[in-house]
Order: structure tokens, then sequence, then C-alpha cells
């Protein structure tokens, strides 16, 4: 139907919509203008097409303001995006709003913005009434951790770095291994140990190596290889090895710290938990005294002197054996230097003694002259410093360092139990003497039917032996080959090698090694670690009924390998002054 006197399709032509108004269609009536005639009477019976036109309309104008509110108030520009404020170049400024009933309506594109907006709100109110599932991972959801590093979260120049890092292990084979800037030492060791398939004790370490230095350390856990890395010589390099005493004053202080070495400025009750809180506090100050061989500077000579070690550093008195403190004067920092055994002290630096140690600054790489060499009295005096010598540079460092496994062990406890399988619990005793089978259900009744299975199998060994036969106990087969495929058998070494491999791997209780008697070409050698001293025990062969067995203690107790023999003192502590506990390693990467 046509208004007004003609069809309403011009109303929305491009180029008049910003021309011509549009009047409000709320009612028939109003569509005529002031001077225009009455409406005649014939148009009365449509009155009730007029008030369902006006609720339509009513409707559609209350879902396009909420639609069009934000294109109201702010023009459009040609890529859908508000003007800030500014009307587009040849629009007329904004009216006044009026009522509903006589506001002006425009022909406008509608906003996409605000309906995707309100797409996302109604997703939004869909997705709450879903149940709720737990994030596994909350912390990388959190505004404090980004899920996504940004690229100034690390260092310049390290976001992306890698290097190639060369390994070398004890029996001189090495390993290229590409690692990250900001690996450290515990990372790399337990990649390595995931490489070589070897069980991670949390015991092994990266050492740093410098043979024109004659000189050696152990990487702390948390130090970075790529840093420690630029700051060697071309001619060192890191070694893999076990160190069984890298944390071992945690656990027995007082066998690291005599009474006679240790001073406090403050009471002390002496007790092991006073003793590391004194080192690990920062605001208490333990000192190590005692008397150290100094190297001069630049010079062969040597001289006795008393020294303090303090956080600030090592001192040592300008008047030999005078305590004075005003005679004390500072020898080296802690700060910017690190402590190192001497590999072969008497031989290239003409040391006094075999107890040797270097606190070596940090910029020094190849130049000898710069070094402070010190030797102990003895091993014990050396473990002394060098320990406080850690704990007063690094402190809580290395306290966290310890507590790391020992917490990741306590979480995996539950689980690290063995567990027996289905076919050894359901093992049953038989007896096969009868027609049938019978279940022994008697306990001792199946005690004595394994005792008498062993004794025939025993017998059925010595008649096979008679006859020539192979069987487990022939002496020509495994007892003098079987314990060469043991990790803790390293063969025909000397004595002194044994002794370096045990201080290497640290001087803790328990730690041994066996290898070839070089006095006895039948005999072998056990060498154990016991209270920083190492010892020495011959295993000698012995016979019995044409039979060869090996003993620790002249025959009284024997033993058919040394498989059996090691097996039987790390239970028991027999002759030996204390249990096998840990054995030395190597291992070829």
């Amino acid at each position: 139907m046509a208004l007004a006197g003609g069809p309403d399709s011009f109303l929305h032509h491009p180029y008049y919509q910003d021309q011509v108004e549009r009047p409000s269609p709320h009612r028939p009536r109003d569509l005529a203008g002031p001077g225009s005639p009455a409406q005649p009477d014939r148009l009365a019976p449509h009155q009730e097409d007029d008030v369902d036109l006006e609720a339509l309309v009513n409707d559609m104008d209350a879902s396009l303001e909420s639609l069009c509110s934000a294109s109201e108030t702010a023009p459009l520009l040609h890529n859908g995006q508000h003007a800030r404020g500014l009307p587009p170049p040849g629009a007329r400024p904004l009216r006044p709003q009026a009522s509903p009933r006589h506001r002006v309506q425009r022909s406008q594109p509608v906003h996409i913005l605000a309906a995707r907006r309100l797409q996302e709100e109604d997703q939004q109110l869909r997705t709450s009434s879903l149940p709720a599932i737990p994030n596994p991972f909350p912390e990388l959801c959190g505004t404090g951790s980004p899920p996504v590093l940004t690229p100034g979260s690390l260092p310049p120049g390290q976001a992306a770095a890698k290097q190639d890092v060369k390994v070398f292990s004890e029996d001189g084979t090495c390993k290229v291994v590409e690692i990250l800037a900001d690996m450290t030492a515990r990372d790399l060791c337990q990649l390595l140990v995931y490489r070589s398939h070897c069980v991670d004790d949390n015991t092994w370490t990266l050492v740093e190596h410098h043979p024109h230095l004659g000189l050696e350390r152990c990487l702390e856990d948390h130090e970075r290889v790529v840093q420690v890395r630029g700051a060697m010589a071309s001619e060192s390099k890191f070694l893999f090895r076990k160190n069984y005493a890298k944390y071992e004053f945690f656990k027995n202080p007082t066998n690291f710290f005599p009474e006679q070495m240790v001073t406090w400025c403050q009471q002390s009750n002496g007790s092991q938990t006073q003793l590391l809180q004194n080192f690990l506090n920062s605001s208490s100050c333990p000192e190590i005294q005692g008397f150290l061989h100094v190297k001069e500077l630049g010079r062969k000579s040597w001289k006795r002197l008393y020294a303090r070690l303090r956080r600030s550093g090592l001192y040592c008195s300008t008047k030999g054996a005078s305590k004075e403190p005003r005679h004390l004067q500072l020898l080296a920092d802690l700060e910017d230097s690190s402590i190192f055994s001497l590999i072969a002290g008497r031989k290239q630096y003409g040391a006094p003694t075999d107890y040797g140690f270097c606190i070596k600054p940090s910029r020094v790489r190849t130049e000898a002259k710069e070094l402070r060499v010190l030797c102990a009295e003895d091993e014990q005096s050396r473990t002394c410093w060098m320990t406080a010598f850690r704990l007063l540079k690094y402190g809580m460092l290395l306290y966290q360092n310890y507590r790391i496994p020992q917490q990741r062990k306590a979480v995996l406890s539950p689980f690290s139990a063995p567990v027996r399988s289905v076919s050894e619990n359901s093992l049953v005793a038989m007896d096969f003497s009868g027609q049938t089978g019978r279940v022994i259900e008697n306990p001792a009744e199946a005690q004595s039917a394994a005792l008498e299975e062993g004794h025939a199998w025993r017998k059925r060994s010595a008649r096979m032996n008679i006859l020539g036969g192979q069987s487990p106990l022939h002496a020509s087969t495994l007892s003098t080959v079987i314990h060469r495929t043991q990790h803790w058998f390293h063969g025909r070494i000397s004595r002194e090698e044994s002794h370096r491999i045990i201080t290497q791997q640290g001087l803790v209780d328990g730690l041994f090694l066996l290898r070839d008697s070089q006095s006895n070409p039948k005999a072998f050698v056990l060498t154990l670690c016991h209270h920083q001293k190492i010892k020495n025990f011959q295993i000698l062969p012995c016979e019995d009924d044409g039979q060869t067995f090996f003993s620790l203690d002249d025959g009284n107790t024997k033993f058919s390998d040394l498989i059996q023999l090691v097996d039987f003192y790390q239970l028991n502590k027999g002759v030996l002054p204390c249990k096998l506990k840990h054995h030395c390693i190597r291992v070829a990467l």
C-alpha cells in the first residue's frame, strides 16, 4: 500500500538516506504532514490492522536499539570501526534524542562487532551451564606465569641459544651433547644418565678438569654449564663421574668438621643441627682455623702459616704461627673464586703433602702464577677446608640442591617398593614322592623338603664335576670369570690407581672396589674406604672337597665366587671395619 501519495522504496535509496528524514511509522495517521488533509472514514474498518502494525514496529525498534546503540552514538568508518569521537566527512551533527515515538530513524548498517560480542556472551552463558572440569596445569594459566614465553622473558641472546658440549667418561670415551643456554649441571647429568642407561641415584656429577693446571672440581648442581664452559681454557674438559661425598656432610656433619678446627663467634651447643644452621645462616659467623702450607706466588717455596676461613675470605697470618687477629691478612676472596683439588700436587707444584687444594679466581684460565695453592696436614683437614668453603660461599643453595632429590624420593616412595609377581605369590611346596602330587601345607615339612632338594642338587653337581660335565659350581667356568661382568670389579689396576679412583668418587664409609692382586696372581684385593682412610684386604682362594672357594678371613667364611662374597659383606660387616655400601663404577658414554 502506498502511503503519503507514493511508494516508500525511495526512502532506502543510498543517495537519499542521508538527505530525507523518514517519519516514524508508529501510527498511520502520523504519516501525513501537518498540512495534509485528514484521513477519510473508509480507513476506519482497518483499525485492528493498525494496532497490530504498531506492536510489530515497537518490537522491531526495541531489537534494533539493542543492536545499534553503539552505531547511533558513534558513526562507523568504511572498515566497520568507530571513529574515535570524530564524525565522517560531510555528516550532520547528531541531534538530541527524542521520544521513541517521534525519534528520527535512519538506515544504517548493523555493527558487526556488537553482534559478535553478543555471540560471545551467548557462548559464555551456554558453557557456564556445563560441569566444571579442573585445570591440570593451573600454573600455566596464571597472570604471573604466562603459558607462552615472551621474547623478553629470557636474557638477550639466550632465548633459543644452543651449544655443543663434549663430555668425557673415566675410560676416555666422550660424547657430544647439545644443550640449552640455561641447562644446569644436574640437568646435564640426568640427560647423560638417561642416554647411558645408568641408575639415577643422584650421585652423578659433572667435573671441571684442567689437565694443564693439574686441577679439578665437581660442579654444583645449580651452576649453568654454558657459563662454566665459557670461563674454561681450550685444554680443559668436562668429566662424567660418580661422587658419593657431594652432600655427605649434611648427613654426618661431625665427621667433616672436627672440634679443634671450628670456632664460633656466639655460643653453640655443638649439636649436628646447630652446626649446619650456623653455616647456612648468613647472620652467623663460623670460622675454620688451622695450619696450612701455602705456596708463594711466582715461587716454588712453601710456608706453613696459621689460617682462618671466614665468610669474607681466607686469611693467613703474616707472622707464621701467630694466631693474633691483627696479623691476619686476606689471602683469597670467596665471592669470585672456586675451590679445586690438586691432581698431582707433589709432581706439578712440589707440594709437601698429598692433600693439596687450590683457590682459583674465575678470571684465571691458564696462568698458574695467580693460583693460591695450599696443602693440608691430612685428608680430614683438607675435606674440612673445602667443605666449609662451599658452605660459606653458596649457603642455602647447597641445601636446596641436597633436598630436591630427597623430596622427589619421598613423593615416589609409595611406587618404589618392589611388588611380588603373581607367579611368585602362587608358588607352593609340592610332594611328588607318591603316585600323585600333593600340596605340603605344613611349614616344617615344606622346609625339610626344600633342604633335601638342595642336598640332592649338590650331589648331582658333584657327580657332574667328576664326570667332566659343565656345572654352575665348576671352578674353571663361572667362579673365576663371573665377577668380571660386575661394575665393582676393575681388573688389573695398581694400588695407587685404586686409591685414586676411590678418592675421586668420594671418601665415604663403605665405598669399595675389587681388583686383581699384583703380588699373588690367584688372589684378589678388596679396597675399602672407612673414616676417610683407604684400606686393602686380600681375598685368597682355598680348596675344600676338590672345589675352589674364596675367603677374606683365612677360610673361616668361604664363598664359591666373588659375587657371593660381595653380597655377604654388603649385609654383614664380618672382619671388615664397615659394610660394603657403594661401589666405584666406570661408565662408557
